[in-house]
Formats: C-alpha cells, structure tokens, sequence
C-alpha cells in the first residue's frame, strides 16, 4: 500500500469517528471500520464525499427516515443501511 492511499484511509477512518455525536460516530464510524480494508479508490472517494454531508442527513438517509440522494445510492449504501456492522452493548 502507498503511503499516499495509508494516509487517505487513516483521514478517512479519522473522519468517520469524530463527526460530532456518538450515534453518528458508531453509525459511519462502525461502517468504515467494518470495510476500510475492502475499499478500492472509487469507493474511498463515495465515502469521502459522503462525509462532506450533515449527519443528520446521513442518518436519516440510512435508517430510511428521507429520501436518499441519487449520488449516494447503490451497493455501498446498501450495505451501510444493513447496519449489521454495529455492536450494541447490553
């Protein structure tokens, strides 16, 4: 791996856990801890851009509460509506 595309996966993930509330942390968070490793470059730049939106929108869009974008739509969205990539503690 580049150090250029190490680089970009450590902002990404960064990104992903500091958005501001913790749902929204264990939600996008959880998603890109669960497919960092999976990510090729087209998929880094959906998430990234992804992470440009509100969280609020965000969440909305993957619990089904609002529409979601045509630009986010398809198989990674739907795996992020899934959910099955967060831990619930009892």
């Amino acid at each position: 791996m580049s150090a250029d595309r190490a680089a970009r996966l450590r902002r990404l993930q960064f990104r992903a856990w500091h958005r501001g509330t913790k749902e929204a942390d264990l939600m996008i968070g959880g998603f890109v801890d669960k497919h960092l490793d999976s990510l090729d470059d087209a998929a880094i730049a959906w998430v990234e851009r992804l992470l440009e939106e509100n969280d609020v929108d965000i969440m909305a869009w993957v619990i089904g509460t609002a529409p979601c974008p045509d630009a986010y739509r398809g198989p990674l969205f739907d795996a992020m509506q899934r959910l099955d990539y967060l831990t619930i503690a009892r």
